[in-house]
């Protein structure tokens, strides 16, 4: 199977973590300012196919088992970009702390700044593109915002919210842990894909999407007590703290604690080649090659084999993620501790 053991994309979790944790801030924020733009594609998209009346009074269930096939878009933008988005933050930085590959105060530093940067990006996409944009400013779109929002916020208790904030980031962490696990575009987008459909499917909350589809309803005039501070209090904060015990203790915690408890550092493939190769690209090394007239038109492939992975690569994701780079910020981090 061409794929990363758990144990190592636990180990990939740890030191992907352990980068972010150094992302200068403003490019934190602006990168996790797309994540919030980008989730609410996929958010638009979920309500606009869930606006069928006939589908609500006679097919619940299908109506929206079709509206979260099509929400994983935002997800797969997201991962597939780099973007940022706090949920993940719950399953990368939990385990690159528990890993000592970073401090509590760069914890606390990445979900600050990626649930900020994630509450400006989806609010702008929601008020300035489908809001002043009109997507669902009449008929059966509108009507299905104001009911959806109410649905998220009115309807349920608090602690059914914060428990299902729980299930969904549960369901979020193993979507991206399954795409990081994952060598090839195709299978990363269908191991993010199925996991997202199911949280969607559940009626379950996350926080970053619900900070369209609450605000979305508002904007458009939700009657009370639907208002901005009822939202904070009955909605964002127990998804909130429901999405960080889903992902960071359900997935952060517990692979943790299968793989990497004790200091214990898994060996990657591409830790047994130089810095600048990895395994994310199967062509093989392709240099430029200078032809007689200095265009520099021709190309030249080099296949590489690596080990139990049947593949050649190159990439430069190694240097980013490569072991060597985290051994001395983990000896630092232990010896602060100390």
């Amino acid at each position: 199977m061409d794929a990363f053991t758990p144990a190592q994309t636990t180990e990939l979790v740890s030191r992907i973590g352990a980068k972010k944790a150094r992302m200068r801030i403003d490019k934190m924020f602006i990168n996790s300012f797309m994540g919030g733009a980008l989730i609410s594609f996929g958010c638009a998209l979920s309500l606009s196919t869930n606006s069928s009346p006939w589908f609500q009074t006679n097919a619940p269930g299908l109506i929206r088992t079709i509206s979260a096939m099509v929400f994983p878009v935002g997800l797969i933008m997201v991962v597939l970009t780099g973007a940022d988005l706090f949920t993940s933050y719950c399953m990368y930085s939990v385990v690159a702390l528990l890993h000592r590959r970073c401090s509590v105060l760069d914890l606390v530093k990445t979900w600050v700044v990626s649930f900020f940067g994630n509450l400006a990006g989806a609010l702008f996409f929601m008020a300035v593109l489908t809001g002043y944009g009109g997507t669902f400013e009449s008929g059966a779109y509108k009507d299905e915002a104001l009911a959806f929002a109410k649905a998220k916020v009115v309807t349920p208790e608090w602690h059914q919210i914060f428990l299902k904030g729980i299930l969904c980031n549960w369901l979020v962490c193993m979507a991206v842990f399954l795409a990081l696990s994952s060598r090839e575009i195709i299978s990363k987008i269908v191991a993010i894909w199925f996991p997202v459909m199911c949280f969607v499917g559940l009626g379950t909350d996350h926080v970053i999407a619900n900070m369209y589809f609450i605000p979305l309803g508002i904007f458009l005039g939700a009657p009370k007590p639907l208002t901005v501070g009822y939202y904070i209090w009955k909605s964002m904060i127990p998804s909130l703290l429901g999405n960080i015990v889903g992902g960071g203790l359900f997935t952060g915690v517990v692979y943790w604690y299968l793989f990497l408890a004790g200091g214990e550092e898994v060996e990657i493939h591409f830790d047994t080649l130089p810095m600048d190769t990895a395994v994310y690209e199967q062509g093989g090394p392709i240099e430029r090659e200078i032809t007689a007239t200095g265009a520099g038109t021709g190309y030249n492939s080099h296949n590489q084999h690596i080990p139990d992975s049947g593949n050649g690569g190159i990439s430069g994701i190694a240097k980013d993620f490569h072991a060597k780079h985290f051994k001395k910020d983990k000896e630092m981090n232990g010896n602060n501790a100390a």
